[in-house]
């Protein structure tokens, strides 16, 4: 029974494909380097006993980086583009607008101008804001320029893509700059009119998928699945070079265990994620959600020592991370609300039960993720270890035959979204994706 424990706290197999991944360089949407790093994450599945280990390419929206700058009065500020940000060079007055909530839009002057926003929420607020929700709160209160302050110190400018399945390309220039640049804008621009320049290419690119399967051939299955692409800028390590990893040493220990599987577990490292959700989309476009027990997408474990799963309100989700937990006397955080943001939610937001596993943290946003600062260093490969034990024995629990997860109806997601808040975002970033 333990030896399989042992194994992993012995296995370096997940954090030398974290250190291969984050040696590439660059596993942006679309690039060369995002396709090597699925052609390594499909070949680690395979060489850690995976059958039908294989990628699927599909079309997305191309987007590469050139130069950015924010010229206010004499000088030159530094800033790096959005993804998706459309190329533009926009004169108009910089209008500060704090932490960016909804009242905010409604009460400032914005058209014709360039609106800058913080990265963060209050304390007070009733829900978090996302990045996308400000831009578009922007674009549709008249600002023809976004600049989007990182609350983080350290002088990191943040990147996040914007756009929509509809529209790939945002429809106003968008830029990131640091917490210092943002003050010196705030302090001495405020107000007054600055130029915005954004030069990037917009081109046809390919990605892809990989998938590879453990356990018995039968029609249901439990999805574990991570993101392998990473923005530009950083080496991808917590965004997500950490759960692709995950991913390669839960399929490590489950060989080990594959006579424990009572179900098929199907291992997917969706591509295109960071520029809206664009292969797990594709996945759920083309695949039987019937047949899908159960997704256990980790986009953001290894940050900290203790696992958080979103559970989307499916009760036996939470009920199956308790029994891992009080199994092995060790916490695991389990959050009943919706979390519409990461690869989980192109089938949790049709009924198909999905957690969003990720790490406890105490801070708002993500931290060093989307800027130059996520590097490997900042991981522990205790973590890394730790959390795969729980998360190896979540999965075999999933796939017992005596587990069931009842799938829930559409109209229940959208509603709980209407009831967390989440909807009114969701409406202005063209993400409802339901007939009323």
């Amino acid at each position: 029974m333990t030896r399989w424990i042992g194994e992993i706290f012995t296995s370096d197999v997940g954090w030398a494909h974290l250190e291969a991944l984050v040696d590439i360089e660059t596993r942006m949407a679309g690039s060369d380097g995002e396709r090597e790093a699925a052609a390594l994450t499909r070949d680690a599945l395979a060489d850690v006993g995976a059958r039908n280990a294989r990628l699927e390419s599909f079309e997305i929206q191309g987007w590469t980086r050139g130069e950015s700058s924010i010229t206010a009065g004499e000088t030159t500020q530094e800033c790096i583009a959005l993804p998706r940000s459309p190329s533009a060079n926009v004169s108009a007055p910089l209008v500060d607008l704090g932490y960016g909530l909804p009242d905010d839009f409604e009460t400032a002057d914005l058209e014709g101008a360039i609106a800058m926003v913080r990265s963060d929420i209050p304390e007070y607020a009733d829900r978090y804001i996302h990045r996308r929700e400000k831009y578009y709160h922007a674009v549709a209160n008249g600002a023809v320029g976004f600049v989007y302050r990182n609350h983080v110190e350290g002088c990191l400018p943040p990147t996040g893509s914007v756009g929509t399945d509809d529209e790939p390309v945002g429809e106003i220039p968008a830029v990131g700059v640091s917490s210092e640049v943002g003050a010196r804008l705030a302090r001495r621009f405020d107000g007054d009119e600055v130029t915005l320049a954004v030069d990037a290419e917009i081109h046809e690119a390919t990605s892809q998928n990989v998938h590879a399967e453990l356990g018995p051939d039968t029609d249901e299955r439990v999805l574990v699945t991570s993101h392998v692409d990473a923005h530009d800028i950083a080496e991808g390590a917590l965004d997500n070079g950490a759960g692709t990893a995950m991913l390669v040493e839960l399929a490590t220990a489950l060989a080990s265990r594959e006579a424990d599987l009572e179900t098929r577990v199907e291992f997917v490292a969706y591509g295109a994620e960071e520029v809206g959700l664009v292969g797990s989309t594709h996945h759920a476009e083309t695949t039987d959600h019937e047949t899908i027990k159960a997704i256990v997408n980790t986009d953001g474990v290894v940050r900290d020592r203790t696992l958080s799963m979103t559970t989307h309100g499916f009760d036996g989700l939470e009920a199956a991370a308790d029994t891992v937990s009080e199994r092995y006397d060790h916490p695991i955080e389990t959050v009943p609300k919706l979390g519409p943001h990461s690869d989980h939610w192109s089938f949790v937001k049709w009924g198909v039960p999905g957690y969003h596993v990720t790490s406890t943290s105490d801070e708002v946003g993500r931290g060093w993720g989307h800027t130059f600062a996520d590097t490997i260093e900042k991981l522990e490969r205790r973590t890394l270890r730790e959390q795969a034990v729980l998360l190896t024995d979540l999965v075999v629990e999933l796939a017992r035959e005596a587990v069931s997860i009842e799938h829930r109806t559409p109209d229940s997601i959208a509603a709980d979204l209407e009831s967390q808040g989440l909807a009114e975002g969701m409406r202005v970033t063209g993400d409802w994706p339901y007939e009323t």
